[in-house]
């Protein structure tokens, strides 16, 4: 969910933000200039790949500095344990699929720090949804494009991710 018309954050979303846009100011910046500075020592710069692919890094740099400035411009942090044993933004959430009989676990994180390959899930998935503000021993239904799924929330603890 957005809160008017700014992303929600994780204190720590918030600072993995910071300290990957730090890195790319201090760091990656001085070494993607290394690098440009050795390819034009090497001449012609017209048929020159390392020149070419340096140029590259430095755009691919310099947009992500502007991503994460904009996320970080555009953000609020919230508060990760609003309500204790009630799930919500900065949640660690054991889940069984009833139908299934399979356990998962997830993190409950803004949309700007998503990864379901990681297992954190966006507040404003289907499933995010429909687990905020549910506790331990509540179901819910997700709509999907499958079906209706049915989880049964097992746990629910801070997350420290």
């Amino acid at each position: 969910m957005e809160e008017n018309g700014k992303k929600l954050l994780t204190q720590s979303g918030y600072d993995k933000l910071q300290s990957e846009l730090e890195n790319l100011k201090v760091n990656a910046r001085r070494e993607i200039a290394d690098k440009i500075k050795e390819a034009r020592a090497q001449g012609d710069l017209s048929e020159n790949a390392e020149y070419d692919a340096a140029k590259d890094e430095q755009r691919d740099i310099e947009a992500r500095i502007g991503e994460i400035e904009q996320i970080l411009k555009n953000c609020i942090v919230v508060q990760e344990t609003v309500e204790e044993g009630r799930i919500s933004i900065g949640s660690r959430v054991l889940l069984l699929d009833i139908e299934e009989e399979e356990e998962m676990e997830l993190d409950l994180v803004g949309s700007s720090e998503a990864n379901s390959l990681k297992g954190r899930i966006s507040n404003e998935s289907p499933v995010g949804k429909a687990l905020m503000g549910k506790e331990v021993g509540d179901v819910v239904q997700v709509e999907t494009q499958a079906g209706v799924i049915q989880y049964k929330v097992l746990k629910v603890e801070h997350s420290t991710n």
